[in-house]
């Protein structure tokens, strides 16, 4: 979203502004033969048990929380709906008809602090204070006005903005369209576009998944059983429909299930030990961030080797028919980094386009991720030209790459990985049309320049959740991942993934 400091400031020019637009707007509905004079007495009912997404009739934009914040005093601004729990608000009864209106997302309300135009709306903890308290004055067509307890003043699409990230602020009641908004209730069906609604229809394409509703806090891992101590988790399904999960251990450990629910150790990819690699491992057999694919009758692993804070590192391929313990062949260095290098050359991850070039992602700390072209005939580096993707100035790593319907989708995770119980990973997306970015987040922001909308992160007895893998599977998407538990033991997790209407991933 737009920065606070790029909206215009209240003063003179700007207050003249805003009366001009209101008086011309005035004329316009006078001349249509529209007339907003006193608006009628009957207030808008509403149902306290219901959540409800707020649209702007001037701007077709939602009421919003700035960021996703659950900060005290946190601005509210709009936003392109998308029906997502920052847009999802519940009316709670203050008495004499008046409501505080409460975030599904965090729980806070909606507060005009002061009586002075341009105040802006924020959310705060609930006081039961006048300030903090709204009743619905009707307005024609449908929509309401939220009056404030207070000081009377009414939310206002501040400078009449259409963009995402416009401010929401008090101001004297005039009725205009930027201070009518809809109230779209949720839970009943499937809500309708709001009137004058500038959202834009997903990009056309191959077909997108469906679409559904967030829960409202981070779900605990699906269940799973068995073999489960994991780190940097990849997973394939095989043609017999059993899974192959491979992840960092001592010459890349291995583990099957039959039902993507209990697992079982199933050895190394290399038994008799990884001599190649050694040169970048100090000596270590620990090989690090596997990334499982099959293509064309015959499983890919890439796979990295390093030590711990070098970029001294290398990316190899091996190949297998069966995908078992021992049946690996050696196919040779992928990529290196020296130390001299801005980049690091871990965790791989392979994707192929919907022209049929193969692309490796890669990438840790340093300059963040990285991506070069990948020849299909060998599962080698095709060409010199090397993509950056994605930057996160704290920590960056674990690239992984999905088309999914019109978009490719750049899961990362973020902050700092390996410290057990401490450790600060989460999992974030940003999305682009082509496979080479620019990968933008939900708030607008360039991946390469810190953007990402965070998909999960730590919650309760989860710590660090991150080093995904996603799995298209036969009855929807899963994203596999490690965290940590209360005593620092590195566990597999699993989700689903859903998408909601404006086509962002989540997990549930």
């Amino acid at each position: 979203m737009i920065g606070m400091d790029r909206v215009p400031r209240v003063g003179s020019r700007w207050r003249g502004w805003r009366v001009g637009a209101a008086v011309g707007v005035a004329a316009l509905l006078l001349g249509t033969g529209v007339v907003y004079g006193l608006p009628s007495a009957s207030a808008a009912t509403v149902d306290t048990s219901a959540s409800y997404v707020f649209v702007n009739r001037h701007s077709g934009k939602a009421m919003d929380l700035f960021d996703w914040s659950t900060a005290e005093n946190a601005p509210v601004n709009q936003w392109a709906r998308n029906d997502l729990a920052v847009q999802q608000w519940q009316f709670v009864d203050a008495g004499g008809g008046f409501y505080k209106v409460r975030s599904r997302h965090s729980g806070k309300v909606l507060e005009l602090p002061n009586g002075s135009d341009g105040t802006q709306l924020v959310q705060s903890s609930d006081r039961s204070s006048a300030t903090q308290q709204f009743r619905l004055q009707d307005s024609a067509g449908g929509f309401v006005r939220f009056v404030n307890r207070q000081s009377g003043k009414v939310i206002d699409v501040w400078e009449w903005s259409t963009v995402d990230g416009g401010r929401l602020a008090g101001y004297s009641d005039t009725d205009g369209a930027n201070q009518q908004w809809q109230l779209v209730r949720l839970g009943g069906g499937t809500p309708t576009t709001p009137p004058g609604s500038t959202t834009p229809p997903p990009p056309t394409g191959t077909p997108s998944p469906p679409t559904g509703t967030p829960p409202p806090a981070y779900p605990q891992p699906g269940r799973v059983a068995g073999d489960t101590g994991v780190h940097d988790p990849t997973v394939v399904k095989r043609p017999d429909g059993t899974y192959l999960v491979a992840h960092t251990g001592d010459n890349v450990a291995l583990k099957t299930s039959t039902d993507r629910v209990t697992y079982r150790n199933a050895g190394a990819a290399f038994p008799g030990g990884a001599p190649w690699t050694t040169t970048y491992t100090g000596g270590a057999r620990n090989l690090w961030a596997p990334d499982l694919s099959y293509r064309n009758g015959r499983y890919y692993l890439y796979y990295s080797a390093s030590t711990f804070g070098s970029n001294r590192s290398a990316i190899f391929l091996a190949t297998s028919t069966t995908g078992t313990s021992g049946s690996w062949t050696n196919d040779g260095l992928v990529i290196e980094s020296r130390t001299s290098d801005n980049f690091n050359a871990i965790d791989p991850n392979l994707t192929v386009d919907d022209q049929g070039r193969w692309w490796l992602s890669f990438g840790s700390f340093w300059s963040g991720i990285k991506m070069i072209q990948i020849d299909p005939a060998t599962g080698r580096r095709l060409g010199t030209t090397m993509h950056s993707l994605a930057n996160y100035g704290p920590g960056i790593e674990a690239p992984i790459l999905v088309k999914r319907g019109s978009w490719y989708y750049l899961y990362v995770s973020f902050d700092r990985c390996c410290q057990g119980a401490s450790s600060t990973y989460r999992i974030m997306v940003g999305r682009s049309a082509s496979p080479t970015g620019p990968f933008i987040d939900r708030a607008g922001r360039d991946m390469l320049s810190g953007g990402g909308t965070q998909v999960l992160a730590s919650h309760g007895s989860i710590h660090g959740p991150g080093h995904q893998a996603f799995l298209a599977d036969t009855d929807g998407d899963y994203l596999f991942y490690h965290y940590y538990a209360d005593n620092g033991r590195s566990l597999l997790g699993i989700n689903r993934i859903g998408y909601d209407a404006a086509a962002w991933p989540y997990v549930y």
